[in-house]
């Protein structure tokens, strides 16, 4: 008789293009007992306004996602030495025509994470995915990094208040996120009203548009956001259309002239030291990938916040 490997059990160290395709060829988590970070995937876009395909993301982000190793060499963190790690799986839905019910399907997932004391690291999905997660985790308001050309605190669009142009206003509104301790980088592009910028600055915000962080760096930016935040809990969403499409072309609302890789890397590993309670990356659209650039950017991303996540969880 052959030796049975499960399934469920992928090996870190055998061939990347082997074995079923989990995020960052983790375990499958068969229970939440002992596990300290959550890796999952919200295959969610009912609530965009623009191109479609966000909700293939989390399937592409797992495939490319078997390229990535265990220590990152730049700052020399394993964080499965830190960390029981573990891929649970895509959030049940039961109503994808209906966003509201489907935010409701991933609170409810997520504060089951919270309350096993499992920190969630989420690939989504569109944006408004964000929104959820942070009613599950809030039980004060957080402080929030948010890395996205757009600053998502419009209002409503076509009629919908949960669109994924505004979690953050409504994040806001519900008092989940403190606005004296949230910034936004890398804002960008053309908008036919100002009214998501100015609501943004009026809550009292951080907004760096791009322009300011290519102009003083990414050291500056780092400090900047370090300074906002401070010790408070806080939480990360990326949005992988935060770089410029040059790089990942595979997203729903493409702005030119953002971050590239190494401006994105550089921050994420920046923002080390801080009091995580959990993160996302999202907006990757595969159909509108070239290559798997886009998915094989996100996976990166995801890497990187794994590593913060570890960190900040084990207190290392």
């Amino acid at each position: 008789m052959t030796d049975f490997r499960a399934p469920g059990s992928p090996d870190m160290f055998a061939p990347r293009y082997t074995g079923l395709a989990t995020f960052m060829r983790t375990p499958v988590a068969e229970s939440l007992d002992g596990l300290d970070i959550a890796l999952f995937g919200i295959p969610y876009d009912g609530a965009l306004t623009n191109r479609p395909g966000a909700r293939h993301g989390p399937r592409e982000v797992r495939n490319q996602s078997s390229l990535m190793r265990a220590i990152n060499h730049a700052t020399r963190v394993d964080p499965y030495a830190l960390c029981r790690i573990a891929d649970a799986g895509d959030v049940p839905m039961t109503s994808v025509f209906d966003i509201a019910a489907t935010h409701g399907d991933i609170a409810a997932f997520v504060r089951g994470l919270v309350e096993a004391r499992v920190t969630p690291l989420a690939c989504g999905g569109d944006h408004s995915v964000t929104l959820p997660i942070l009613r599950a985790l809030a039980k004060e308001p957080l402080a929030l990094i948010h890395i996205d050309a757009h600053t998502d605190t419009w209002d409503s669009f076509q009629g919908s208040k949960f669109n994924h142009g505004a979690p953050f206003r409504r994040a806001h509104e519900e008092g989940l996120i403190d606005p004296a301790r949230t910034i936004q980088i890398g804002i960008r592009g053309a908008q036919n009203v100002a009214e998501g910028w100015d609501y943004s600055e009026a809550a009292g915000m951080r907004v760096m548009f791009v322009e300011e962080v290519q102009r003083r760096g990414i050291d500056a930016v780092v400090e900047e956001a370090h300074k906002v935040v401070g010790d408070a809990p806080v939480y990360l969403s990326f949005d992988i259309d935060s770089i410029d499409p040059a790089f990942a072309p595979g997203t729903g609302t493409p702005e030119i002239a953002g971050l590239t890789t190494p401006e994105a890397m550089a921050l994420l590993r920046g923002l080390r030291g801080l009091n995580y309670v959990g993160a996302d990356v999202v907006e990757v659209s595969p159909p509108f990938d070239v290559g798997g650039l886009t998915a094989l950017t996100g996976a990166t991303v995801m890497y990187e916040l794994l590593c913060l996540l570890a960190e900040s969880r084990s207190g290392g």
